[in-house]
């Protein structure tokens, strides 16, 4: 596992960004299976109360808690301005869940001195792995690809 995911891992309180009305859409997906392998998650989206019966908070900035971390799933031109406000909110981790990811997107995390994942799926490395994406790190283990990562 490389370092970057690895310090992500340690994160126990998370904001998501990304969740959706759509519950079938992977944001809320990942929201869920987040909360279900134990870790307080707090949804984040612009005009959402709520989301899987939890509140929904407006922007990083109106979490009620500080967030060890940030797991973002949005279209990549809107992953930079998340990390602004990441790094507004005194959030130093973030990962960019496929299809999020962007140079863009990595050349800000750069100059804030965002630690980044990105290019990985959160749910083959947050412990415990289950099901396909127990199936799915297997493989890539075995293709030498586990620990592919941009930093």
């Amino acid at each position: 596992m490389s370092q970057p995911i690895a310090d992500f891992s340690q994160c126990r309180r998370l904001a998501v960004v990304g969740v959706s009305r759509a519950r079938r859409k992977y944001g809320n997906y990942a929201y869920r299976e987040l909360k279900a392998r134990g870790l307080d998650v707090m949804a984040v989206h612009p005009t959402l109360a709520s989301v899987e019966g939890d509140p929904c908070f407006k922007s990083l900035a109106e979490l009620p808690r500080a967030a060890d971390g940030v797991w973002v799933c949005v279209r990549p031109d809107k992953a930079p301005e998340v990390l602004r406000q990441a790094a507004a909110a005194g959030i130093r981790r973030a990962w960019l869940q496929q299809g999020a990811e962007s140079e863009a997107a990595a050349k800000v995390a750069a100059e804030l001195g965002l630690d980044l994942v990105q290019g990985e799926c959160i749910l083959m490395h947050a412990p415990p792995v289950r099901g396909f994406h127990r199936l799915h790190r297997g493989l890539w283990r075995m293709l030498g690809r586990l620990t592919v990562t941009r930093r």
